[in-house]
């Protein structure tokens, strides 16, 4: 089916929330906005983690391009059809190089669509002679898409990468009103032909879960009862199976932070994000065990800052070209108001709750 988009990206409709400085005047009270809140490093201030330091690298959590077939209203980085951004390979000759020479295990893949980059299925080969643990951050409806992606999960099943579906819901309608017209069905499909290769089932290795984002302005429930609830109506409606579900929280970032200020939920949604602070979410914070990389080879403390803009604190070690990971971890993470969204309730990571 063809998808019907909900819209084009802030970028090409030139909108001031394309510009990450502005978002970040926007979250700071400095524009659009009269509530201010507690600065979230004075909020941590007090913990034992403050100033926020990573830990070991573990995760290389790479953006291969901005590129999407679907433009989804609540979208972070702000992808699309319409963006052309895309890693070159020999940028990701540079990640291969470093991977080799580190003992950095998982490789976390993500964009916009990742597949949509021409080079998506050398770099998975590449990462799979390494022995590397590989993560794809797949849309689903990518592998309905095109004829050329319709054998997706023959060849990340040959690799076994892991994959991490995004699915908002069980239904169409909450489906299609957060994605565009036509995605659950395309999901739907996706998933039982992901389910056909061995993806889910029992003894096979070869993992398979979803995740789950609120389709509106409001924190999401217990993982564990989400988790419970999507796999009894999979499996009845559709002989679905799928391993874990991750609970994320939408952050207040780009074309969420768009929908939040035209429909009148910013002061309510970061009152909610902040008045449910966990202190006990900081050790498990993904920014501490991830460096995250952009397309063109900047470097991140987490995927929500590269979106922001916000490079890591380490000016000697900022690209891929001057990698230094003694330096990066030993860096001091940035925070800015958006953490809010990570540390609110029981957390939230690339990989669902953390407390």
């Amino acid at each position: 089916m063809a998808i019907k988009q909900k819209g084009k990206s802030l970028q090409s409709r030139g909108k001031e929330l394309s510009d990450t400085f502005f978002q970040l005047k926007v979250l700071n009270s400095k524009e659009l906005v009269d509530v201010k809140f507690p600065a979230f490093a004075e909020k941590i201030a007090d913990s034992q983690y403050a100033p926020l330091k990573p830990e070991k690298v573990e995760i290389f959590q790479i953006n291969v391009g901005k590129m999407c077939n679907q433009t989804c209203s609540h979208c972070h980085v702000d992808a699309g059809p319409d963006r052309k951004e895309i890693m070159t390979r020999e940028t990701m000759q540079l990640c291969l190089d470093i991977l080799k020479r580190s003992n950095i295990k998982i490789v976390d893949l993500t964009g916009g669509a990742p597949e949509m980059n021409p080079h998506f299925r050398w770099f998975v080969e590449q990462c799979s002679a390494l022995g590397l643990q590989i993560i794809d951050r797949c849309n689903l409806t990518i592998i309905r898409a095109n004829k050329k992606y319709h054998d997706l999960p023959e060849f990340l099943a040959k690799h076994n990468v892991q994959v991490v579906s995004s699915l908002p819901y069980f239904s169409k309608s909450r489906t299609d009103s957060q994605r565009g017209d036509g995605v659950f069905e395309d999901s739907i499909q996706a998933l039982q032909m992901l389910n056909s290769v061995g993806y889910g089932q029992e003894g096979s290795g070869l993992e398979l879960n979803l995740v789950y984002n609120p389709s509106g302005a409001f924190l999401p429930g217990d993982q564990s009862t989400l988790e419970a609830e999507f796999k009894r109506q999979l499996k009845r409606k559709y002989d679905i199976v799928f391993n874990n579900l991750f609970a994320i929280t939408n952050l207040p970032i780009s074309r969420f932070l768009e929908y939040l200020l035209e429909s009148g939920n910013y002061e309510d949604y970061m009152t909610a994000l902040v008045e449910a602070y966990n202190p006990g979410t900081l050790p498990g914070l993904m920014c501490r065990n991830t460096i995250s990389v952009g397309w063109d080879g900047y470097l991140y403390d987490c995927d929500f800052n590269q979106m922001l803009d916000l490079k890591v604190a380490v000016p000697k070690s900022q690209h891929l070209r001057d990698f230094d990971l003694e330096l990066l971890e030993h860096r001091k993470i940035i925070v800015n108001q958006h953490c809010y969204g990570c540390t609110a309730g029981a957390g939230s990571s690339c990989g669902g709750e953390i407390s």
